[in-house]
C-alpha cells in the first residue's frame, strides 16, 4: 500500500545553467507543493500503513529549511530544479520514512517525481 501527505512552502530560486535570456535564469518564486509518498503493509490493528502525523513530523525540519528561503543558497541546491529538489528531499527523509516517491510541483501543471532510482 502507498499513502502520501502533501505539504506546501514558498521559496525563490534561479536556474544558473539555462541558456542566456531564459526566464528561469532570473530570480523568481514558487508556491511549491510536495507530496511525500510512503509504502508498507497495512497494520491489521490500526488499519493504516503509518500515522500521517509521523510523515508530518519527519518533513517538518525539511520544510523549515526550504520555506521562505532562496533555494540556491541551500547546500546541495546550487541548481535548484524541481528534479534536484525532489532528490534532495528524498536524501533527507530516506532514513526516517519508508519512501516510495517524492513529488515536487513548482506550479499546478509542472513538477517532478523521484522514486529513489
Amino acid at each position: 500500500m502507498e499513502i502520501y501527505k502533501e505539504f506546501t512552502f514558498e521559496a525563490a530560486h534561479r536556474l544558473p545553467n539555462v541558456e542566456e535570456g531564459h526566464k528561469c535564469a532570473r530570480l523568481h518564486g514558487h508556491s511549491y507543493r510536495v507530496e511525500v509518498h510512503v509504502e508498507g503493509r497495512i497494520d491489521p490493528h490500526t488499519g493504516w500503513v503509518m500515522d500521517f502525523a509521523d510523515i508530518t513530523s519527519a518533513f517538518a525540519p525539511v520544510r523549515s529549511e526550504l520555506d521562505h528561503h532562496l533555494l540556491n543558497d541551500i547546500e546541495g541546491l546550487a541548481n535548484p530544479t524541481s528534479e534536484h529538489l525532489s532528490m534532495w528531499i528524498w536524501q533527507r527523509l530516506e532514513n526516517a520514512l519508508p519512501l516510495a516517491a517524492i513529488v515536487v510541483k513548482e506550479t499546478p501543471t509542472s513538477g517532478s517525481i523521484y522514486r529513489g532510482r
